[in-house]
């Protein structure tokens, strides 16, 4: 929290089932004075600032008088919600399945089946459906209704008209069968009995609720990931002893000792040693920065070269890492709330259909038909507009969208990402690792002969740690095989390396290297060298016996399917733009290579979210795809956010989409295959409120029998089902 006149603070809301929970609260808490609020369904959290006048205490209070729970987050509630909602599920499905079966199938139905129903049932539609319950109650008291209350009273009303008619009507005689007269005539509902409506409708809800549940427990992992990212310990150097010492106890000032492999501890600047260092989880860029004493240095990034002693300048909170989580989370708790169709309607649809119920009653106890035809009717009214399709409307298709997608390297991570796929117009493409390889490679050699250039630079380059070096070394080894041994190595730092191999002195690096032994480089290896340098590939001069003999040039390259990606793309009506931390020159060459116009570089990735933004404020939908943990804060800001399950666990969690493939084009598959799993949620979702609406009417009326609403409610989760399947057949663009 924020000290002055305004502060902010993070809750945890609990208690919220839809997404109109969480615009209740969210009005709730800016009725108070001075107050500004953000709540966010999908994470469960809300963001506050409020003035000095007003106490966390009075944002807890005004939360919990609209009938919901708040305090400061807890890292392991939604870990804990899913769970509890899983053991739900899993329970009742098991009792569920045989009370469906005795119901349906008349042949099974032996003496006394119906209260073996009972039993078996009771559970399910009690402890099982208590999710639902517990929140219907609440919005009750507080004069609201939402989906959960038409489901609590759905199910309420189809076991208490059970036990009505076992209790006190012809159901609970031995002997009882559940016909199939499929005909439509006003009567007394004593002799049936509706269980398996209850236990069902109970099961597939919760199915659905575990699943969304599942996906929001995600929603924090970006920013553990990030956390996770820093040092555990440090090496404190005090007195010229060095003590390990957890990072906790760094303070500002501090000096600490960074070897080679392990990670910058916290921010600091380099008193003494030179290295390189690898920013890409910052920057992005593939290539490492050389430091040395008077550079600073950033904490989680990792040191590939020399050992450094640093002196701390910020810590904690104050670090660029932690700056990094901040914008992740501040571009998660900014994202547009997803109202689902189910959400929205249910603000008229509930009130509506208890109103019908109500109405259905009076009239036919009004019309002297009987108290036993009127309370038929009427529950019939409440149980045919229980939700049973929609509770399968949006699990069904997901769970096979996501089934084929995995199957495809595509991971959808819930129901509420795929609904900004189909009005995405631009997509954001992260260079380093995402368009290219993310991994430094040899593209040219120049040299009067190009083999004993290139084996006699990987040879000395062979003892050094260096990225680039590893570029070289590796290149060289799959073309020639074994590098002849090198002899009196030496590293000079930010330069290059040299050595003897095979009896000659060997240089390898940068001009400078070659100047300070007197070699010049020559007009044809000079032009070579400021060629690769502008087009952003990094040139490696080698020498021996005094003269200079050739250029090694490495490069991060463009992935193969990168530009057919690219095209694709644009046949789906996207806009391509290419965002990266990496110098324009190598931006704008790798552009040309895939088709891309629109190039933004030298970017850090507050910029980076600061492009994301600018493009949704000039009215486009915006998809990103990245990899990096610099990529992490823009992922969560887009309204699409593709990640590479090649990338880091930050860009991960941070995205809605991850491609497990690595390939660009596995982008192109996971727009279409998310907008064509979610015209099927809204195709399910459309014939589970016709098939509500449609049969309300004869419930009404009092016409329809509890087969004909048994074969009328089968019917409509069988469509959905079917629908959902349909998925199975997507397959990948040619």
């Amino acid at each position: 929290m924020n000290a002055g006149t305004s502060q902010r603070v993070e809750l945890a809301i609990g208690g919220m089932t839809c997404a109109s929970c969480a615009a209740r609260v969210e009005r709730k808490l800016n009725k108070v004075d001075g107050v500004s609020a953000t709540v966010n369904y999908a994470t469960e959290k809300a963001q506050v600032d409020f003035p000095a006048a007003v106490s966390v205490d009075d944002l807890v209070g005004v939360v919990e008088s609209a009938g919901y729970t708040a305090e400061p987050p807890q890292p392991d509630e939604d870990a804990e919600q899913a769970d509890g909602l899983r053991i739900r599920l899993v329970v009742s499905a098991a009792l569920a399945v045989p009370v469906i079966v005795l119901a349906m199938v008349p042949a099974w139905q032996f003496t006394y089946w119906q209260w073996v129903s009972l039993a078996l049932a009771a559970p399910v539609v009690t402890w099982g459906a208590w999710p639902f319950h517990r929140p219907a109650w609440t919005n009750f008291r507080h004069g609201a209704a939402t989906m959960d209350t038409l489901i609590s009273l759905g199910v309420a009303a189809a076991t208490l008209w059970s036990l009505y008619a076992l209790l006190f009507g012809t159901a609970g005689t031995p002997g009882m069968r559940h016909g199939f007269e499929l005909t439509m005539e006003r009567g007394s509902g004593a002799g049936n009995l509706y269980l398996e409506v209850a236990a069902g409708v109970t099961t597939f809800l919760l199915a659905g609720r575990y699943f969304e549940a599942r996906s929001k427990r995600r929603s924090g992992a970006a920013l553990r990931a990030l956390l996770e990212l820093g040092a555990k310990d440090v090496a404190v150097l005090e007195g010229g002893v060095e003590s390990r010492v957890p990072i906790g106890d760094l303070k500002v000032g501090d000096e600490f000792v960074v070897r080679p492999g392990e990670k910058i501890a916290t921010d600091g600047v380099v008193i003494d040693g030179g290295s390189a260092v690898d920013l890409s989880m910052l920057t992005g860029e593939a290539l490492p920065v050389e430091v040395t004493a008077g550079d600073v240095v950033v904490g989680g990034t990792v040191d590939v070269g020399g050992r450094l002693v640093v002196r701390a300048t910020r810590i904690g909170a104050d670090t660029r890492l932690a700056q990094m989580a901040r914008l992740v989370e501040d571009a998660q708790n900014g994202k547009a709330r997803v109202q689902r169709l189910a959400d929205r309607v249910s603000a008229v649809f509930v009130p509506v259909v208890i109103a019908l119920a109500v109405g259905t009653l009076g009239f036919w106890l009004g019309a002297g038909s009987g108290a036993d035809a009127a309370f038929t009717a009427a529950v019939a009214v409440l149980i045919i507009a229980c939700p049973c399709a929609l509770g399968l409307a949006t699990p069904t298709a997901l769970l096979v969208g996501t089934g084929r997608g995995a199957q495809l390297g595509i991971l959808i991570k819930g129901p509420e990402v795929l609904e900004s796929t189909r009005e995405v117009d631009t997509v954001v493409l992260d260079k380093t690792g995402t368009v290219t390889a993310g991994k430094m490679s040899l593209t040219d050699l120049y040299g009067a002969d190009e083999t004993d250039v290139l084996r006699l630079a990987a040879a000395v380059e062979h003892a050094s740690e260096h990225p680039i070096a590893r570029a070289i070394v590796e290149a060289a080894q799959e073309r020639l095989g074994d590098l002849p041994p090198v002899e009196r190595f030496r590293n000079v730092e930010g330069l290059g390396v040299l050595g003897e191999v095979e009896g000659k002195t060997v240089l390898a690096g940068r001009t400078s290297l070659l100047e300070q032994h007197g070699i010049t480089l020559g007009e044809e290896f000079s032009q070579a060298k400021t060629a690769a340098e502008e087009r952003g590939a990094t040139a490696v001069v080698v020498a021996w016996d005094g003269e200079a003999r050739g250029v090694v040039v490495v490069a991060d390259t463009v992935k193969p399917t990168s530009k057919q990606a690219v095209k694709e793309l644009r046949a789906l009506g996207l806009r391509p733009v290419l965002l990266t931390g990496d110098n324009t020159g190598s931006a704008k060459a790798v552009a040309a290579e895939v088709g891309i116009d629109e190039v933004v570089a030298e970017v850090l990735p507050a910029d980076k979210v600061e492009v994301v933004k600018r493009l949704q404020a000039e009215g486009r939908v915006v998809a990103m795809v990245g990899d990096g943990v610099n990529d992490a804060a823009a992922l969560a800001q887009a309204d699409l956010g593709l990640s590479m399950g090649t990338g880091t666990d930050a860009a991960i969690e941070a995205g809605d989409l991850t491609l497990v493939r690595g390939d660009l084009r596995a982008a192109v598959d996971a727009i279409r295959l998310s907008r064509r799993t979610l015209a099927t949620i809204k195709g399910n979702l459309f014939w589970a409120f016709a098939y509500n609406v449609a049969a309300l009417p004869l419930a009404a009326l009092g016409l329809l029998n509890p087969m004909i609403a048994g074969a009328a409610m089968a019917f409509s989760s069988v469509f959905v089902v079917t629908n959902s399947l349909r998925l199975r057949r997507f397959a990948r663009a040619a």
